[in-house]
């Protein structure tokens, strides 16, 4: 006790000394005349803090309205992880078939970086079929019978572009907006600037497959310097949904919540001294795991869907898998969650082993995704929710019309390498035209011939989409103004 006595003393001090002097005698005086002006921005009643629980304006998760009318509510992001190659699924080019085993030319190689070709490669025709699919006539290879069904519901971008050809780099640049660590993802400012509608769920989920991580690891789902309130949560479609979120043996939920109340109290009574915003973070926190210990485990049950559903998507309740994530994505939305992003691991298509053969293991990923990402559009649109859930599909960049070779030599399987200079990425719902084609590369796929597109324009387009300026949703840090789109990004308006 003298111990704990002791350490209290020393914070008080500390806090009296250092930060009373600078937060209180410095800001003290100019703090009471702006309150006394704007009738204060984080009041709350007497009632809130003595319960520890937080007031609608305090709560940084409370619903909030966008800059204009939106057309999409909510987002689900399908992030293939690794770089599906777009010249085996969307980007057909029968031009490079006849040039399949000639060796590149020379021109398409000055300049250039790689990832692994060394030397001169040969080129590698498309390794699947195309036909042209709907009203459309949108352009899907073999590999995706399922979804060439619904293209008349997606809108395709043929030519983004990106500034990062390594894994790591390219995850964070097309989910934070930035190739180095420490920015919010797209998740984070989405949740940052509109809430959530579900109080007793996160306003931002992830779900992973294909048994790792994205090679950038949790930082594409991170907050950066966003409260950490509106970082990803991680769950999972087999064993407890979130990890620890069963109550220990012996403690009960009247237990738990007075305990809860007992440290939020804390917390405000240090919010209250030091307007700290992590310090909300902490309360809403504490709050929204409390609630997630019921809400989450009904609504991440998927055995009570009905069994045309499971066949739809082709889900098995109990593993691991892009199907039931896709099943849950769409229950997510459903109960008012704003950001779901799926990460699928397995599309690093290099030729290296069977794994990675565009032959082989790349048609074995394709089944694994083509029936249930359809099976997601097909039940958003029969529930209506396909009109105001913006679904996006995508890597983080693209493959090379060449096939990979490392120290000049061929690889044992048919495998292309990185290329950021021309990939594919679709969009539905939410506000996303029907049946539209963005882009073109030319007649090999390697560059952009018409409708460029920058992942910024991606981002300010999603934005835009949920009734946001991308200039405006900012958020000041280091002694500026930061935005998803840092200083560029224009709004794809053929999409719109």
């Amino acid at each position: 006790m003298e111990k704990l006595l002791k350490e209290a003393q020393e914070a008080t001090l500390r806090a009296v000394t250092r930060r009373h002097f600078l937060l209180e005698c410095v800001a003290g005086v100019g703090s009471i005349a702006l309150g006394s002006l704007l009738g204060g921005c984080m009041g709350t009643t007497k009632s809130g803090l003595e319960s520890g629980l937080l007031s609608d304006t305090m709560n940084p998760l409370a619903p909030k309205a966008p800059h204009f009318a939106a057309r999409a509510k909510s987002v689900i992001y399908l992030h293939m992880a690794g770089a599906p190659s777009q010249l085996e699924l969307f980007d057909y080019k029968p031009e490079l078939h006849k040039l399949h085993n000639q060796l590149c030319p020379q021109s398409l190689l000055e300049g250039k970086k790689f990832a692994f070709i060394r030397g001169t490669p040969k080129m590698l025709g498309p390794q699947a079929t195309f036909r042209q699919y709907g009203e459309s006539g949108a352009w899907v290879s073999e590999l995706l019978p399922h979804f060439s069904k619904v293209v008349d519901e997606v809108s395709f971008l043929k030519a983004v572009h990106t500034d990062q050809f390594n894994h790591g780099p390219a995850q964070l640049f097309m989910h934070t907006g930035n190739a180095r660590l420490g920015r919010p993802s797209i998740g984070s400012w989405v949740t940052y600037g509109l809430g959530t509608e579900n109080s007793n769920l996160p306003g931002f989920v992830v779900l992973t497959s294909g048994g790792k991580t994205p090679d950038a690891g949790k930082s594409v789902w991170g907050s950066g310097f966003l409260p950490s309130v509106y970082q990803g949560v991680q769950c999972r479609s087999h064993g407890d949904p979130v990890l620890y979120i069963s109550d220990p043996d012996g403690i009960s939920r009247d237990v738990k919540r007075k305990a809860i109340d007992a440290i939020n109290a804390v917390n405000m009574e240090e919010y209250q001294a030091y307007r700290d915003p992590e310090i909300l973070a902490r309360v809403a926190q504490y709050e929204m795991a409390y609630k997630m210990q019921v809400a989450v485990p009904e609504v991440m049950d998927i055995n009570n869907e009905p069994e045309y559903i499971h066949e739809l998507y082709g889900t098995q309740p109990g593993k691991e898998s892009f199907a039931n994530n896709c099943l849950l994505a769409r229950k997510l939305v459903e109960q008012g969650v704003r950001f779901v992003q799926l990460f699928d691991w397995g599309w690093d298509s290099h030729g290296t082993d069977v794994g990675t053969a565009l032959d082989l293991g790349f048609r074995n990923k394709c089944r694994e995704i083509d029936r249930p990402m359809t099976a997601l559009l097909l039940d958003l649109k029969q529930r209506g929710l396909l009109d105001d859930t913006l679904v996006v599909w995508g890597g983080e960049f693209g493959r090379t019309p060449m096939q990979e070779n490392r120290d000049n030599k061929d690889m044992p399987f048919a495998g292309r390498d990185h290329h950021p200079d021309a990939y594919t990425i679709w969009l539905a719902g939410g506000g996303v035209k029907k049946g539209v084609t963005w882009g073109e590369t030319d007649e090999i796929g390697f560059s952009a011939v018409s409708g460029s597109t920058a992942v910024h324009d991606v981002h300010a387009t999603m934005l835009h989409l949920l009734g946001f300026d991308h200039e405006k949703l900012t958020y000041d840090f280091q002694g500026r103004p930061f935005r998803l789109t840092d200083v560029e990004g224009h709004l794809i308006q053929a999409l719109v």
